[in-house]
């Protein structure tokens, strides 16, 4: 089932009360994310990447009337959030931190004892679906379906024992093995029949995204895996009316391709090759390291040139591009990965040119502010009765899930207009 989203709602309930958000995949990203926001609240450290907490909206007929969107939309507070996850590793958020590396250590000391208070539920984990992986404290329960029933648990016991008012869940965990859409995934129904009889076309974000919908909580999927991309997920995210968005954090060398492409086009300068190739160390890495989760992986990196260049507008320009991605795993570097491009260009009368980028980043500094931005706004969705795929949050990800047979615009620039735009029609007053 295919449903346009709801994008817009005359009501805008407050955001007051607990926000609890739920992170399958308890590692380099979701410790990261945790620990800034409880920087942020110590007074520690900046929101800095966070479009809801930096940015502004332009109001009122010659947008003069300028605030920060924090201020002008009503999300969720800061002191407000809860945070809860399961990991098949780490038992909790200061031991994910600490792990990964990505943070200093006198960063992670001054928060220590709140990262550690976030202890990370036994997971839903399959290695097949992540064979470099091996999964130490996971959940003993063989059929699809009572793991399912499991993590509805979870969801439960944890929006009571920190009461919560609303709950929203963002998959960080791994890249899974790469998968086509099968029968099962046709209907709700089709996919309770799989969990019951353990369809291995079922992998775990898709049973985590089963349970967050049956619980009326808003999933983003922040990996290439399938899972809420799916028919039977869209069917039931319209019929319990709950948000979902997806897929794959948009991060270091695809975000300079969303900025880069479009200037390329604006120009009307040709393209002729972009070869791209990154350096990674850290768990994300290693996964990726294995042929199945590289080829999901680089299938979300592969789609994001062409919907931006439109080469069947400028089949001239852009009709003939060799568009290369390598992911190498490489231990030495950890989270700090190092993306290379060669770009080949042409110009007046056909004259070749070249552009090289060495994007020397930090993979999970650029993508926790985009998993506290994705909490709050799913939030803020869920709160005006949004239900279904929330397009306007496809600046957040590599490859946008459509709900219409539209094809998303890939453009940073344009992605940001259309979040800016939803916003605006939901400020208070």
């Amino acid at each position: 089932m295919s449903e346009r989203a709801n994008e817009t709602s005359p009501s805008s309930p407050s955001g007051t009360g607990k926000l609890g958000i739920l992170l399958p995949g308890l590692g380099a990203v979701a410790s990261t994310v945790i620990a800034g926001v409880f920087a942020v609240r110590q007074g520690l450290k900046a929101p800095i990447g966070s479009v809801s907490q930096l940015d502004v909206l332009e109001l009122g007929d010659d947008g003069s009337d300028r605030r920060l969107i924090k201020d002008a939309v009503p999300l969720a507070d800061l002191n407000d959030l809860v945070f809860g996850g399961w990991d098949p590793i780490s038992a909790n958020a200061l031991d994910a931190a600490r792990t990964s590396g990505v943070l200093s250590d006198a960063d992670l000391n001054a928060i220590s004892g709140e990262l550690e208070g976030v202890v990370a539920m036994e997971a839903v984990f399959d290695q097949r679906w992540v064979q470099r992986l091996d999964g130490q404290r996971v959940k003993s329960l063989a059929s699809k379906w009572d793991q399912a029933m499991a993590l509805i648990d979870d969801i439960e016991r944890f929006r009571s024992e920190n009461e919560c008012d609303r709950l929203v869940m963002i998959w960080c965990g791994s890249t899974e093995a790469y998968q086509e859409p099968s029968g099962v995934h046709e209907t709700v129904a089709d996919f309770e029949a799989g969990l019951k009889t353990n369809d291995d076309n079922i992998s775990p974000s898709q049973i985590y995204a089963y349970a967050a919908i049956q619980s009326d909580v808003p999933f983003a999927n922040g990996a290439p895996n399938l899972s809420v991309d799916l028919p039977c997920m869209q069917e039931l995210a319209i019929e319990r009316k709950v948000p979902i968005a997806g897929k794959d954090f948009k991060t270091g060398q695809t975000l300079i391709k969303t900025i880069m492409a479009p200037g390329l086009k604006t120009r009307m300068l040709g393209l002729r090759g972009w070869y791209s190739t990154n350096i990674l160390g850290n768990r994300d890495g290693e996964v990726l390291d294995h042929p199945d989760n590289f080829k999901t992986k680089e299938a979300s990196k592969l789609g994001v040139l062409e919907s931006i260049l439109r080469p069947e507008d400028n089949p001239d320009l852009y009709g003939n591009v060799d568009h290369v991605v390598r992911i190498n795993y490489y231990p030495p570097r950890g989270d700090n990965k190092e993306g290379w491009d060669a770009i080949d260009i042409f110009g007046w009368m056909g004259y070749p040119m070249e552009i090289k980028i060495d994007f020397s980043c930090r993979d999970s500094i650029l993508a926790a502010p985009l998993v506290l931005d994705l909490a709050l706004f799913l939030d803020l969705a869920a709160r005006n009765e949004m239900s279904g795929v929330q397009e306007w949050l496809s600046f957040y990800f590599k490859a946008p899930q459509q709900a219409g047979d539209d094809t998303i615009d890939n453009s940073i620039f344009a992605q940001h207009d259309r979040l800016k735009a939803v916003l605006s029609s939901l400020v208070t007053s």
